[in-house]
């Protein structure tokens, strides 16, 4: 994991760059706003440590930078005078910010929960959910009630474009258009008609009534209110 650490104090910076080594980070660091924003443009980080105060500028505009390029953790270095700037950083969307002098033990912490909560948060991104239809687009996998249903790839196709889509009725065209030619398949209408009624039987409760996938006579499918 690697950390973008920017500290004008060189005492400072060498202590923190050892300690988050020995915690298996990869630091790199920075003195100045200048050669932090090259570093910025040319690597990708998991987090940033950005001092607030830095002689050629501060930490804002490091924040500002980093939240262009990427979505990463930003954790600011402050002094004790500082500490009511920090919502401006806070606002600017910096993570969590830790005061000096602070206990590296404290600052870990801090860097590991802040890490738990965005590695969380991207998870839910990539989780898709219709009643009890759990939809993980990470490993495409397709749970009902905690249990695993078994897709094919159209399948899985299908329930995607329905879930991607979730309030909006979609005519057949479509639903055709989201899944044609996936795996080199042709799906023609009649075909769409099938899939439809496999995935009923595989994650509605009753497949003659269906409450996630329904029909909406002379228009098409949709899923959810």
């Amino acid at each position: 994991m690697k950390i973008l650490l920017v500290e004008d104090d060189r005492t400072i910076a060498s202590g923190l760059e050892y300690s988050l080594e020995q915690e298996g980070y990869n630091v790199v660091i920075c003195y100045d706003v200048m050669s932090g924003k090259k570093a910025l443009m040319e690597n990708q980080f998991d987090l940033c440590l950005l001092d607030l105060s830095l002689p050629d500028g501060s930490g804002y505009e490091l924040c500002k930078v980093a939240r262009e390029k990427w979505d990463i953790p930003i954790i600011f270095l402050t002094a004790c005078d500082e500490e009511v700037n920090v919502v401006m950083g806070l606002d600017m969307g910096a993570d969590d910010y830790i005061t000096k002098p602070f206990r590296v033990r404290e600052l870990i912490s801090r860097i590991k929960s802040v890490l738990r909560r965005y590695q969380k948060g991207m998870q839910s991104k990539h989780i898709l959910e219709l009643g009890d239809i759990r939809i993980n687009t990470l490993d495409a996998k397709v749970y009902k009630s905690g249990k695993e249903v078994n897709l094919t790839p159209l399948e899985y196709r299908l329930l995607l474009v329905f879930a991607n889509n979730e309030g909006q009725v979609l005519s057949r065209g479509q639903l055709l258009e989201g899944i044609w030619d996936v795996a080199g398949d042709f799906v023609n209408d009649n075909t769409l008609t099938v899939y439809i009624k496999r995935i009923r039987e595989k994650i509605e409760d009753d497949p003659q009534n269906p409450a996630i996938i329904k029909t909406i006579r002379g228009l098409g499918y949709k899923v959810g209110d």
